[in-house]
């Protein structure tokens, strides 16, 4: 268990919603391509609050910077998926590695499983700790020109690494550019109410386990769908 999932859900039923063309999103989308089991359901879809929230983040990034607007790497999605994406970024983590899992001891696998869920929640069917994206309420990320080509980020969403923490070109030399486009990202949304993940610069939520401990609300508003 992670610490903000000890979070008491009060759940508002809200329905999702799909998110609408004014927000790019990123076809064809990366975890169905790798054969994610999201059966019928749809990765560009939100509970309802968090879809308007995001309305407004994008409008707001709009007024200061028109030829700017956010892309949507991933939303919703199915505990099912949550399970293979965690297992399959452990088998790549191993690959990078030079471990075979077979032959790794239980001690190695701790160590790279502990690596994963820094950045991937536990896939947990428990209706009292469900992860973050499975109740809808969390979206990964980034901000795109006009023409739809992804702003200077300083790594790419997903990758398992500290780069990958939000600050981590505060102080660079070579790319501090990095560093200002993800402010601007987490301005525009933190402005409407989100919160970022701790170790990702892409991930931010709303109503959420997560939102509700890291901005100190008694209650998160938005279990597992």
């Amino acid at each position: 268990m992670k610490p903000y999932q000890t979070v008491t859900i009060v759940e508002c039923h809200e329905s999702l919603q799909d998110i609408p063309q004014g927000i790019l999103t990123t076809k064809p989308h990366p975890y169905q391509v790798l054969g994610a089991p999201y059966g019928q359901a749809s990765p560009f879809c939100l509970r309802q609050g968090v879809l308007n929230a995001l309305l407004r983040a994008q409008e707001e990034l709009q007024k200061q910077y028109p030829h700017l607007h956010l892309k949507v790497f991933d939303a919703y999605r199915p505990i099912a998926v949550q399970q293979f994406m965690v297992d399959y970024t452990f088998n790549q983590q191993l690959k990078h590695r030079g471990w075979l899992a077979p032959e790794i001891s239980p001690i190695q696998k701790a160590e790279v499983m502990t690596e994963v869920l820094k950045f991937w929640a536990i896939p947990s069917d428990d209706p009292a700790t469900p992860p973050p994206h499975s109740t809808g309420a969390a979206i990964d990320l980034t901000i795109a020109n006009y023409y739809g080509q992804e702003l200077d980020m300083g790594s790419p969403i997903d990758e398992i690494s500290e780069r990958s923490y939000p600050d981590y070109f505060r102080h660079s030399v070579t790319n501090l550019q990095a560093h200002n486009h993800r402010n601007l990202l987490k301005t525009v949304l933190v402005n409407q109410g989100f919160v970022q993940h701790p170790h990702e610069w892409w991930h931010f939520s709303l109503g959420d386990q997560l939102w509700a401990w890291q901005s100190g609300a008694s209650q998160a508003r938005y279990g597992a769908i």
